[in-house]
């Protein structure tokens, strides 16, 4: 399915899960430092106080991860590359799961992601809200969301007002004299977009949807409390580190800076004069961005580049590394902060922050985080799926696993088509049923 086919302004729509049928869900994280595929299957679950927004267990069946080629800092630099390691991972999802794969949902870190809140309202004329008003304030806040350069990944209604009054979830049969709505859309660029699909359509794969990896991120490492009150989860990559931001239960907003943990090895491989291969060993075994007392007393041995085996090691202190290290962190952290309140969600967030992605496992991390924060900080691994193996429960495979968690919460959003608004899913919560209702008047 083409992205410039479809009637969706652009992406193909995820149908719908039944809460009564098995389904087997496939996902592709296409990331700056690897590329994941997983294979799972959906069976239906009862209504719990654990996940309750959750309508189906997920079952890792398949699992395949390949070292990226190809990306850049998010964006797709070497189609062929992205290509072959693609069908790598598709390759070894498929053996492990025992059966084929045919279309994925994938992940969206390129094409520069946007994320608006656009608001409008109709005059009621003191009569009782019907669907058909419904449809009018949805069809006129999404007009606005419209670009030509750029496709809509998600568009989510946030909260409904009459006659003022905010924070409404189910308008229908109330009365007033002004209906509005507020709908958080997020987009990205079309080009990048559809350079994206290239590279799974070469593969002999489809698109079934594509999902932003904050989102993604953010669905498989918070818990239900934090995505209630507000929270921000930061996935820190090895390309991008990208926010989300959820309260109420939703998605609200979204941002990524084109910076991660690949840019703190270079720092390593330039600073100490070292190899990329050895500055990522350094980094991983050695490395802290967090001083503490002991660092000037230990040693540590650095590779020489050159090829020639007389060259001995240089022996530097462990502080130095550290440094090397805190200065791209703080960076890194001091972009986030900034970024957080310069999108007035900083009050949402309120004092909790969750550190996802594999960057985030950097030693020291969080005491730098809450500092420069100024928030409690955790450390967020995937949960809400079982069989994964004990090498993808990390926080490297937060996206991953949050787009096979995707397709149940898909049915909140509305998909924004050139003509007006039809639904992407059936629902149950009283948002959900929005969308059956804008289903019915078409």
């Amino acid at each position: 399915m083409s992205i410039f086919g479809s009637s969706s302004h652009g992406l193909p729509r995820m149908k719908p899960l039944s809460s009564k049928r098995h389904h087997v869900v496939s996902v592709l994280d296409i990331g700056s430092t690897k590329v994941v595929c997983m294979i799972g299957r959906l069976t239906p679950r009862k209504e719990s106080d654990v996940l309750p927004g959750r309508t189906h267990h997920v079952d890792i069946i398949g699992i395949g991860h390949q070292r990226s080629r190809g990306m850049k800092s998010g964006v797709i630099s070497d189609v062929d590359a992205v290509e072959s390691v693609v069908r790598l991972a598709v390759d070894a999802a498929e053996r492990m799961a025992g059966l084929t794969v045919d279309s994925l949902i994938v992940n969206v870190s390129a094409g520069r992601i946007g994320s608006d809140v656009y608001t409008a309202t109709i005059d009621l004329g003191g009569q009782e809200v019907q669907r058909g008003d419904l449809k009018r304030v949805l069809s006129a806040a999404s007009q606005q969301s419209q670009r030509r350069e750029r496709v809509i990944l998600h568009a989510v209604p946030t909260g409904f007002s009459l006659d003022g009054e905010r924070g409404i979830l189910d308008p229908l049969g109330m009365y007033g004299d002004a209906l509005g709505v507020d709908i958080h859309v997020v987009t990205a660029e079309r080009a990048a977009m559809k350079n994206l699909e290239l590279c799974i359509n070469r593969a002999h794969l489809t698109v079934e949807g594509l999902v932003a990896t904050p989102y993604a991120s953010g669905l498989a490492a918070l818990v239900d409390d934090e995505v209630e009150l507000g929270c921000a989860a930061i996935d820190m990559g090895g390309g991008t580190t990208t926010i989300s931001v959820f309260a109420q239960g939703k998605l609200i907003h979204t941002d990524a800076i084109g910076i991660g943990g690949h840019h703190v090895t270079t720092d390593l491989a330039r600073g100490l004069s070292t190899r990329i291969e050895d500055a990522e060993r350094l980094k991983v075994v050695h490395g802290s961005a967090f001083a503490n007392g002991t660092e000037e007393r230990e040693v540590v041995a650095i590779p020489p580049i050159g090829e020639d085996d007389r060259d001995l090691p240089t022996q530097v202190p462990r502080s130095l590394l550290t440094r090397i290290i805190q200065a791209r962190i703080e960076e890194i952290l001091e972009m986030i902060r900034d970024r957080i309140h310069a999108s007035g969600f900083s009050p949402v967030v309120g004092k909790r922050v969750v550190l996802t992605g594999g960057a985030s496992q950097l030693t020291g991390l969080p005491e730098v985080a809450r500092r420069i924060l100024a928030r409690n900080v955790r450390i967020g691994r995937p949960m809400g799926v079982s069989g994964l193996p004990v090498a993808a429960k990390g926080p490297a495979f937060s996206t991953a696993v949050g787009l096979m968690i995707y397709p149940q919460v898909a049915d909140q959003e509305i998909a924004v088509g050139h003509g007006g608004l039809f639904s992407s899913g059936t629902g149950n919560s009283r948002m959900m049923r929005v969308g059956q209702w804008l289903k019915e008047s078409f």
